[in-house]
């Protein structure tokens, strides 16, 4: 039985999984890793840790399956930034995160250079420390002599599917893949190729960058020392879009929701590009077999991150699990609402300064309270972004909402979301659909597995959740929840 290797390298884990020639998940590994805050607002992984993290999966699922892979498909956490030495492959700084906020201030002065526009148009992002390219500029120009070594090609830069298939090939592949590639900021997305004015701008060596191929193309094989057998890997994406695909999101208008440590909503819009008048992305939703196809993207950075909060920060849950619980119990006369901007708020705010807030406390206030609260916080966000989309795409498309990530395994969560939405929400019988979707692009490249008009056919659903048709209520809370992100955005941190 042939059979893919799936590398899923996410934000706070890792894991591999094998799926068999007919897209079935047979086995897998994880292995989280730390985080790192050394500044507030500053968050970064240790490279090796990464590395490490890796392997580690990857061993422990190919130890549970009797035949090699014929191939890996790699997905990864997007606009992280890693840079390392050509020669050694040690990294010469921690790798910065995309949920990480230093650059700020830099990209403020940039928005007062008048730059945002131009840049927006050139790559369909907007000018936000999210994006890989004011991190990078960081690193070149903070980190003694890089700067330097960078013009000599002594450095490689890339996000993490790029130091990874450097790692796994021994370092003789350089390569990142169009998704990855388009999250960066330093792509025209008009030429699909690195933008030389905005190198410029952001004083980035294009020595240093990696080459830019499909989806599903050749980017290496592995060394055979590393897994015991050499496996060319041919599929990558980000994240947020390898979750597109393993939802068979391929026909324009059709949108998924990807609940992790942030939220992603990709919408498809085709091939044609689709300018957000709502302060959402255009990006790049795959390319195969030579066709560019195009989404609008809404970013939440929390999601799950504020269950975690929940229970590392406050100590208020020893598991995650448990908020769905306490949820449950919360009084229903109290409508506590928290906006989780821990390090900003994303789209369609783009607010990197303002910070997190509660509001509607009362003394009854608890553990129960703060839970649902919580949860629903990731509702409201998420309808937010459709909202947005829809005056983007088509106010009058019906759309039925795909889901996956750890929270969508939630009843609870998942029928809140339907209620707060107005969608139905549909929950596939493959949950884990980001690893599902490069599995699917490295078997495509081999020809194990159908074109993407048959792949799509093949999506099966294990439940579908739709809306209480209690309107009024919900409409009422979205309004509350409105009204305390405003309260947000207005405030300001009086700093000692």
């Amino acid at each position: 039985m042939e059979c893919i290797l799936a590398i899923d390298q996410g934000t706070t884990s890792s894991r591999a999984i094998v799926f068999d020639n007919e897209l079935t998940p047979i086995a897998s590994g994880q292995k989280e890793f730390p985080q790192y805050y050394p500044k507030n607002g500053w968050v970064e992984h240790n490279p090796e840790e990464i590395w490490e993290s890796v392997l580690c999966s990857c061993r422990i699922a190919l130890k549970q399956v009797e035949n090699d892979p014929v191939a890996i498909g790699i997905t990864n956490q997007r606009e992280t930034v890693f840079v390392w030495e050509k020669e050694t492959g040690k990294a010469i700084y921690n790798a910065i995160v995309w949920q990480d906020r230093r650059t700020t201030s830099y990209c403020n002065e940039l928005k007062k250079q008048g730059h945002e526009v131009d840049i927006s148009n050139r790559t369909g992002l907007l000018l936000d420390p999210y994006f890989s390219a004011s991190k990078l500029s960081w690193i070149l120009q903070n980190i003694p002599n890089v700067q330097q070594a960078a013009k000599r090609g002594e450095l490689l830069f890339g996000t993490a599917d790029s130091y990874l298939i450097w790692r796994l090939t021994g370092g003789r592949r350089h390569v990142t893949d169009i998704t990855n590639a388009s999250r960066t900021m330093l792509v025209n997305l008009s030429t699909g190729e690195w933008d030389e004015q905005l190198l410029d701008l952001f004083q980035i060596p294009r020595v240093i960058l990696p080459e830019i191929l499909q989806c599903a193309d050749n980017f290496g094989m592995t060394d055979r020392s590393i897994l015991g057998c050499s496996i060319p890997i041919v599929g990558v994406a980000g994240d947020q879009q390898a979750a597109a695909i393993g939802q068979a999101c391929f026909d324009p208008g059709m949108v998924k929701a990807t609940f992790g440590t942030g939220c992603f909503v990709l919408l498809n819009t085709g091939d044609e590009r689709c300018k957000s008048k709502n302060r959402l992305l255009t990006t790049v939703a795959c390319r195969i077999s030579g066709k560019t196809t195009y989404a609008i993207e809404g970013s939440i950075f929390v999601a799950g991150a504020v269950v975690q909060w929940l229970r590392d920060g406050l100590g208020l849950i020893q598991t995650a699990s448990e908020s769905e619980c306490l949820a449950m119990k919360a009084d229903v006369e109290q409508q506590l609402y928290i906006v989780p901007a821990f390090t900003g708020l994303g789209a369609p705010y783009w607010d990197s300064e303002c910070r997190g807030a509660i509001f509607g406390l009362t003394r009854n206030s608890g553990r129960n309270e703060f839970a649902k609260a919580a949860l629903e916080s990731v509702a409201y966000q998420t309808r937010d972004l459709l909202e947005a989309m829809r005056l983007d795409f088509d106010p009058q498309q019906e759309m039925i909402l795909r889901v996956d990530g750890g929270m969508a395994v939630s009843d609870w969560m998942m029928q809140n979301l339907a209620n707060q939405l107005d969608v139905l929400v549909d929950r596939p019988s493959i949950i884990e659909t980001t690893a599902l979707g490069v599995a699917y692009l490295a078997g495509f490249e081999l020809g194990l597995y159908p074109a993407p008009s048959e792949f799509l056919k093949s999506w099966r659903l294990e439940k579908r959740f739709v809306p209480s048709g209690v309107r009024t209520i919900e409409d009422k809370r979205y309004r509350g929840w409105k009204n305390a992100v405003q309260r947000t955005l207005s405030s300001k941190i009086i700093e000692f």
